[in-house]
């Protein structure tokens, strides 16, 4: 397709691959196979956290670490399965003040993906949209450059400078018919 760029994001890999060569505990937190990239990621939100002066407890150590190398926008609920099955001692309460201190720091996006829970993914780096499955409820990270220029122009007609965007496209597999 002309001007899409579906470039491979940690999400998108983590949801073609089958690959394991991470140990279980980390394939536990992030909800996936892991992968050999991960390690350099675990600590990516933690870090943020330390650069923000937060105060940094050994349970948000583990809710960080969870979220950092999440790969499928969890929900508070999964955050706290995963956080738990690390850290018995985390309750509920804990992940719920977590997140929300997180996402307050800028450290964390909240999205409503229509399925009635806030989920939440790393400030990106670049920029990105979202593709929802309906069946699965998969969401599918991707860039297409002409849609950026698009929405661009759009503005620009309308009297406007786009500052900021967010666009999430919802939809069901072609091949929906066609599947086991």
């Amino acid at each position: 397709m002309r001007g899409c760029d579906l470039r491979p994001n940690r999400t998108n890999i983590a949801a073609m691959t089958k690959d394991n060569s991470v140990s279980d505990h980390a394939a536990t937190i992030s909800g996936h196979g892991g992968h050999a990239h991960e390690a350099a990621d675990e600590n990516r939100i933690e870090n943020l956290c330390i650069e923000k002066n937060m105060r940094m407890t050994e349970q948000r150590r583990v809710i960080a670490r969870v979220l950092s190398l999440a790969h499928d926008h969890p929900d508070v609920e999964e955050v706290y399965h995963r956080a738990s099955a690390v850290d018995s001692k985390i309750s509920i309460a804990t992940v719920y003040r977590t997140v929300r201190l997180f996402e307050e720091a800028g450290i964390l996006e909240r999205h409503d993906f229509r399925d009635g829970r806030s989920r939440y993914e790393q400030v990106p780096e670049e920029h990105h949209d979202h593709l929802i499955d309906l069946q699965s409820g998969k969401v599918i990270e991707f860039h297409n450059d002409e849609i950026e220029r698009l929405q661009q122009v759009i503005a620009r007609e309308l009297g406007f400078e786009l500052v900021d965007h967010r666009l999430e496209l919802y939809g069901v597999p072609l091949n929906r018919d066609k599947k086991d």
